[in-house]
Formats: structure tokens, sequence, C-alpha cells
């Protein structure tokens, strides 16, 4: 009974395994064959060792600038949609009528249409009847805003700005977090006479501290492999103020036809992705804290 048993678990499993291997870890493995040659996506010339990583690292000035780039938004759109999903959550985990409802609205964009929604926020940025522009007028002692899309130096900052429309799956996250926070640590804290800012510091951050490391590094790798508002919002221009690893890797592969150039790319962005999130599990025996944890 117990080998018949074993036996159908590995026929119902089978599908799976084949399409992991087949769809998955087939790809992998050849890209990373792939990386050491000169293989166009039609023909192979012939295997060239570490010729691609090579120039890569030292000829390419290029691909320096795509990680400078694609470093730079990272950290700012973590940092500005992880503070901004914990606000939210923050103000809609009150007991207040409505607040389901807002729960709802928050969360709509982050399940939107990529496509879609990069083409509302080229219209948003237009530097003349953007309505981000008209505001910036109508609220700050200026003339003009930016040029945003179209500027090298604010291009970047509006790829950040635009990514925060989608906390809302990181706001759910966090949510969840808050009310699994017991409620009688906070009964406890306002009998030791602490106020509001106390209990947000002393009780919720600790409390919440591993949900919080789970979004950083969930959005740590989700803005490293951004693609789309690139493809759709600046094509990696101005100039190349844009260009981040992902898009160079999707050039280098379907426009240059440069497919083992592309392959190397693609696997040093792996090792980055690795390396950093091997260094936040690191970091994170400092600051998160476990329950039942002494």
């Amino acid at each position: 009974m117990q080998q018949r048993e074993e036996r159908d678990f590995w026929i119902a499993i089978l599908p799976w395994f084949l399409g992991l291997f087949l769809f998955t870890g087939g790809p992998v493995i050849a890209s990373l064959v792939f990386s050491f040659t000169d293989w166009t996506g039609l023909n192979l010339s012939g295997f060239i060792g570490f010729k691609n990583y090579r120039d890569l690292l030292v000829e390419d000035l290029v691909f320096w600038e795509t990680v400078y780039n694609t470093f730079y938004y990272t950290f700012g759109s973590v940092l500005l949609g992880t503070l901004g999903a914990l606000f939210v959550a923050l103000l809609l985990n009150q007991n207040l009528p409505g607040t389901y409802f807002l729960r709802l609205i928050y969360y709509l964009p982050s399940i939107a249409s990529g496509v879609a929604i990069s083409i509302l926020w080229i219209w948003l940025f237009n530097p003349n009847v953007g309505l981000v522009n008209y505001l910036l007028v109508k609220l700050l002692p200026i003339d003009a805003g930016p040029a945003w899309l179209s500027s090298q130096t604010w291009s970047k900052p509006a790829l950040i700005l635009k990514s925060t429309w989608g906390i809302g799956a990181n706001m759910i996250i966090i949510l969840a977090g808050l009310q699994g926070v017991p409620q009688s640590l906070y009964e406890a804290a306002r009998i030791d006479g602490a106020n509001a800012f106390d209990e947000f510091r002393n009780v919720t951050l600790p409390m919440l501290s591993p949900v919080l490391f789970f979004v950083i590094v969930i959005s740590t790798i989700n803005a490293f492999q951004i693609l789309t508002d690139i493809l759709v919002m600046t094509q990696g221009g101005p100039g190349t103020s844009t260009y981040m690893l992902v898009y160079y890797i999707y050039q280098n592969a379907f426009q240059y036809l440069k497919m083992g150039y592309a392959s190397a790319l693609a696997w040093i962005l792996f090792t980055i992705i690795l390396a950093l999130t091997l260094l936040q599990l690191w970091g994170s025996r400092r600051w998160v804290y476990y329950e039942g944890e002494t």
C-alpha cells in the first residue's frame, strides 16, 4: 500500500518536474553555457571562454552605467515604497468607517496592467500639461516643474516616483503583520506611560520587523528586474540615464542578437541579486526580531 502511494505521488508530480526542467531549469543551465560562447540566437561560432565577462567588466562602460542606474533606482524605489506602504498600512489599520473600501482602492493599482499604467504616468509627467508639474507649480513657489522623463537629471527620480503606484501589495502584507501584533503589548506599554510614538518605536516596529524584512528583500529583487517602465516610458533615455540591467540584457539579446553576451549579463545580475540578498540576511540579525527569541 505504501509503495503504491509513493508511486502515485511521483506520477502526480512528474508533470511539474518536467515543466520545471524544460521551462526553468533547462533554460537557466543553457544560459550559463551560452555565456561562454558568442551565440547570436541564429548561429554559434564556438566557445570563447570568459571573453564576454571580461568585456563586460573591463571594456563596456555602458554596463557600469547601467549598474549605477539600477542601484540608484533600487535604493530609491525600495526606500520610498517601503515607507509609503508602511504609512498607508498604519492609516488603514484603524477601526474607522470605509477602511475596507480604501484598502481595495490602494491595492487595485498593483494588479493593473503595467503597460497601461506606464502610459498613464507618461501623461502625468508631461512637463507642459502633466498633472504632476501642475500641482508643483500650484503648491510651490516655482514657475515651472522639472522636465522629468526628458531630463537626464530627473528621469530616474521620475521612475522612482512612479514605482510608488504599486505599493498596494506590500501594504497588504504589512497590514497583515500589524493585525498580528498582540494588543496586550500595547496595553502593557500604555500602563508604563508610553505615548503613541513610544508604542510605534518599541512595540510596532520590533514586532513588524520580520514582515518589513520580507518586504525589503522582495522589493529589492523586483526593483533590480525593472523592464516594462523602461521599454514604455524612456527606452533607456535621455541618453543612457535610465539604462537598467534587465533593459541592457533585453537590448543585447533581442536587438543586437548578442545572446552569449546577454547571458553573461544575466548571470552577473543574478550574482548581484544573490550577494545583496545574502547581505540583507546577514544584516537582519541586527534588527529583525522574531517572537519567541530571547
